[in-house]
């Protein structure tokens, strides 16, 4: 017997769930996702059911799931959501920019971003919000003590996570975003993505960074290198300013390579595990209107 089949029974929230277990899905209780492929790895469930918990007896039947969503049944996917009735759902890769044509209203702060992680349930579909940004704003805050109001940014990447965060850091009154790449097409797609030439934005190649790079700036790792234990740094921090701050929105490993040299040179640095849980949090806010315990989550990422 499906542990789904009794009516109004609550499913296991710590397995992967299938599509084809959604066409079944009897559960009446106020139900959350999080949808990805692949997804196994995801500590969404974690946090947000440990949060959940913890919000008294209001949210005692409510339940956060993981489900795995190959990207050509997202919309088949997103229509069966919709008619169970899921509450809301979080996206990540490799839907986060594949379902901004899919659902019928993004929020304009998403549309500037080019990503949806977040979607909330409507009367024809799903409303599409991106709440990365708040949790970089956040995680910042807390593990280095970084205001991003006046501040100089330095962005490594060109690629989704960095243009959020540049849109991000240009909302939040930034005083100057530097953006790093590879290759320079790519930033000049970013900064036309983001609205065009702006006194506030200024690009370099990784390869060279510049001398006018602003001391005590903080440097923010968007691209993916690190994701993998054997991956180099996508930078030499020797070339940038002595006391510049570092975050990695890698939290697994815990420890990339650019973390690693950070520490060795003494710098102040954390990784993106604190992103995760704000980001999560406004979510999880998004949904239930209510105040959230944002440090359950941490407890429950670390008693994992």
């Amino acid at each position: 017997m499906n542990s789904n089949e009794s009516t109004g029974s609550i499913p296991p929230w710590n397995k992967v769930y299938q599509l084809e277990e959604l066409e079944s899905w009897n559960f009446t209780g106020p139900s959350l996702a999080v949808l990805g492929h692949p997804i196994a790895h995801s500590l969404s469930p974690v946090i947000h059911n440990a949060a959940l918990k913890r919000m008294g007896d209001r949210f005692s039947n409510w339940r956060y799931y993981a489900f795995d969503v190959p990207v050509e049944r997202l919309d088949e996917g997103l229509s069966l959501f919709h008619d169970k009735g899921f509450l809301g759902l979080n996206l990540t890769i490799p839907h986060k920019v594949e379902v901004l044509d899919l659902i019928p209203d993004v929020d304009p702060v998403a549309r500037r971003m080019g990503a949806v992680n977040t979607l909330m349930l409507g009367q024809d579909g799903y409303l599409g919000r991106n709440t990365d940004g708040f949790g970089i704003q956040n995680a910042l805050k807390k593990e280095l003590g970084v205001d991003l109001s006046g501040a100089d940014v330095i962005i490594l990447g060109a690629g989704g996570a960095s243009r959020a965060t540049v849109v991000q850091c240009l909302d939040a009154g930034c005083r100057k975003v530097w953006i790093g790449n590879r290759s320079m097409d790519r930033l000049q797609e970013l900064v036309a993505a983001v609205g065009g030439a702006n006194s506030r934005l200024a690009t370099f190649s990784l390869t060279t960074p510049p001398d006018e790079l602003p001391e005590s700036a903080l440097l923010i790792n968007a691209t993916s290198l690190g994701l993998q234990l054997e991956d180099p740094a996508p930078a030499d921090l020797s070339a940038f300013p002595s006391d510049i701050k570092v975050y990695d929105m890698i939290y697994n490993p815990p420890e990339t390579a650019l973390l690693s040299e950070a520490h060795k040179l003494g710098l102040s640095m954390a990784n993106g595990l604190s992103m995760l849980v704000y980001q999560a949090a406004q979510s999880l806010h998004y949904w239930t209107d209510a105040e959230i315990p944002v440090e359950s989550m941490f407890e429950a990422l670390a008693n994992r």
